[in-house]
């Protein structure tokens, strides 16, 4: 295996089909967001864009990014008014400020942490607000514990993660760093059903794709097998599948010049 971080390809039919629950999970941070009519709001990581249309219900003039392709293409099918643009969270700038950057299970797919963070502060106007939900410290530790026993098993050596799962007082020291108010952080277990008897494999096959990749192709269905076997007793309960989340919650706003 390389020791660059494995390149997630996003199936953005599978996400929707499949995966709806983290939108509409994500749904509750809309009321933690608050939005206005008028604001502008940046939706970070917006997906195939159904937050970012609950944001817009409110009367918020939203722009939604994401830095895949397939997901941007399948949100302007979605909601074809709305405005979403393929950007990385690392370097992406607009000309005019936002009244508040929202983010929902996007930005522990981003690792330069440092980088998006300055990202956002440069984004906001003075005392505008950042709101953000994302995988934080032991998010999926089960599963990925499995995964890594699967690979071992197989004869392969450990990949690189390609997830940041912080704790509380590291994303808060970042967030300070970058002229932020940190004004909540909460970091709290989610378990959380996955859909069907395939709940499991079909998690594996849309978030941990990248990593498989890595394998060779005979190998990759074997390890999945395992992973799946590995967690069957952990996770698979009365008929359902759950995954082991653990979330972080943030609200901090940009200090005043």
């Amino acid at each position: 295996m390389s020791n660059t971080t494995p390149v997630t390809e996003w199936d953005s039919t599978l996400y929707d089909d499949k995966h709806r629950f983290i939108p509409t999970i994500g749904e509750e941070m809309i009321s933690l967001l608050a939005p206005q009519a008028g604001e502008r709001i940046l939706d970070l990581g917006c997906g195939t864009g159904h937050l970012t249309q609950k944001i817009a219900s409110y009367g918020a003039i939203v722009t939604g990014i994401d830095s895949a392709a397939s997901m941007i293409d399948l949100a302007h099918q979605n909601y074809p008014d709305l405005d979403f643009r393929v950007a990385n969270g690392e370097d992406f700038q607009f000309d005019e400020p936002f009244d508040a950057v929202f983010s929902n299970a996007a930005l522990h797919w981003m690792k330069n942490a440092d980088a998006v963070a300055g990202r956002i502060e440069r984004a906001l106007k003075p005392g505008g607000r950042f709101v953000a939900e994302f995988g934080a410290k032991d998010n999926i530790k089960k599963i990925y514990s499995a995964l890594l026993e699967a690979i071992d098993a197989a004869g392969y050596p450990p990949p690189v993660s390609p997830w940041y799962f912080p704790s509380i007082g590291e994303y808060a020291s970042l967030l300070e760093k970058h002229e932020f108010v940190v004004n909540y952080a909460a970091h709290f277990p989610r378990t959380t059903p996955l859909e069907g008897e395939d709940g499991l494999r079909n998690w594996l096959t849309m978030f941990v794709n990248g990593i498989l990749k890595t394998l060779p192709p005979d190998v990759q269905a074997a390890v999945s097998d395992d992973i799946v076997n590995r967690l069957r007793p952990q996770l698979y309960h009365d008929g359902v599948w759950s995954a082991d989340y653990v979330r972080m919650r943030i609200i901090a706003t940009k200090k005043s010049a």
